[in-house]
């Protein structure tokens, strides 16, 4: 059985113990170029004990990918030597990183209609965008696959996919937007089909060692009711060709952790993930936290201020082997050192998190 204190390996990455900085949007880098203040950012939660850090998506080298200002690319030089520099300092704060990689797809911010969405419809249902052709998502897989192979070149630890949320990729997995009738369209494993692709290139982009990891989710932005798989068996559809195309680790996206995913079982999304692939999975949503995820005005990001409460519950499903890995969001941008007050069992020392760290975040 694990606990939290016990490192992890998974190809060739090792991490000191089972705790993940949860990936975060900040809109913090002009130009889509992440500057100094994020590599402070990212390095100073390295030197406090966080096992693995996952970067704030990223977005790949597709005109399309972007519905956000001042999220950092992956392309570019100014942004590459910057998310060179981030990486140099998590690692001499003696930490682990990994950039998720993303698309935006149909969920989207921006007036404009997405270039790039499954069926040309929207997450609400309604026509947005066109659908994708077999052009377009031949070069959407080709840029996540560069991007990976940037991220080995950089001297990153490891890669994520963002397949969840209601971006891209997801647009695929869910019925609600992808209604097309080809080979990409249809049943689970096919509309799995896209990320499996995804998956593959990346896999065969980078060494055989670097791991792989892929988020999903059931509910999407803005749409918390949401649910791209109503069943187990469902869900199996669409995780089997993905754990075949080559994931390695699958990062379950729930607002609650402890809340269960289907009937009849305790398992969350991350714990139904490792019993139908088999894979490792990482767990997050509301760690930590007393309001929960989603309460509150959407529109302030990570929702109101919110006080702090233990972690027993998580560490025993850890121990249950429920899941592999804990990620952390609201809690690590409270307090910077979350990671060594939890492993200490001093958590009775972290301070709530309030909205405002996000105007001074360091």
């Amino acid at each position: 059985m694990a606990g939290l204190h016990d490192p992890f390996t998974v190809g060739g990455l090792t991490v000191p113990n089972r705790i993940v900085m949860a990936p975060m949007t900040r809109t913090a880098s002009p130009g889509g170029v992440p500057g100094p203040d994020a590599a402070e950012y990212y390095a100073r939660r390295a030197a406090h004990q966080v096992g693995l850090i996952i970067t704030e998506g990223t977005y790949v080298d597709r005109p399309a990918a972007g519905a956000y200002d001042n999220v950092p690319h992956f392309y570019g030089e100014q942004s590459l030597a910057g998310w060179s520099h981030v990486v140099n300092r998590v690692h001499a704060s003696g930490g682990r990183i990994i950039p998720q990689l993303w698309h935006s797809g149909a969920a989207r911010l921006t007036p404009e209609p997405p270039a790039d969405v499954p069926s040309g419809i929207g997450l609400d249902g309604a026509e947005l965008g066109r659908a994708m052709t077999q052009q377009d998502i031949d070069d959407t897989v080709a840029a996540f696959a560069e991007a990976a192979a940037t991220a080995e070149r950089l001297g990153f630890d490891g890669v994520e996919v963002h397949g969840a949320h209601g971006y891209l990729i997801d647009n695929f997995l869910w019925s609600v937007t992808n209604r097309r009738t080809d080979r990409y369209g249809g049943d689970p494993a096919s509309r799995a089909r896209f990320g499996a692709e995804v998956v593959r290139a990346v896999r065969a982009a980078v060494s055989p060692g670097f791991p792989v990891f892929f988020r999903l989710s059931q509910w999407k932005v803005g749409q918390y009711e949401a649910c791209t798989a109503q069943s187990p068996d469902e869900l199996a559809g669409l995780l089997e060709p993905l754990a075949d195309a080559g994931v390695d680790v699958f990062h379950g996206s729930t607002r609650r952790y402890w809340q269960p995913e289907f009937e009849g079982s305790g398992l969350n999304l991350a714990g139904w993930a490792r019993k139908l692939t088999g894979r490792p999975t990482v767990t997050v949503g509301s760690v930590g936290m007393e309001q929960q995820y989603g309460e509150g005005d959407f529109a302030s990001g990570f929702t109101g201020p919110s006080g702090v409460t233990g972690i027993d519950e998580l560490i025993a499903r850890l121990e249950r082997d429920e899941f592999d890995l804990v990620a952390v969001g609201r809690s690590l941008l409270a307090n910077p050192d979350w990671a060594a007050l939890a492993l200490r069992g001093e958590l009775s020392r972290a301070v709530p998190y309030d909205p405002s760290v996000l105007q001074s975040l360091s």
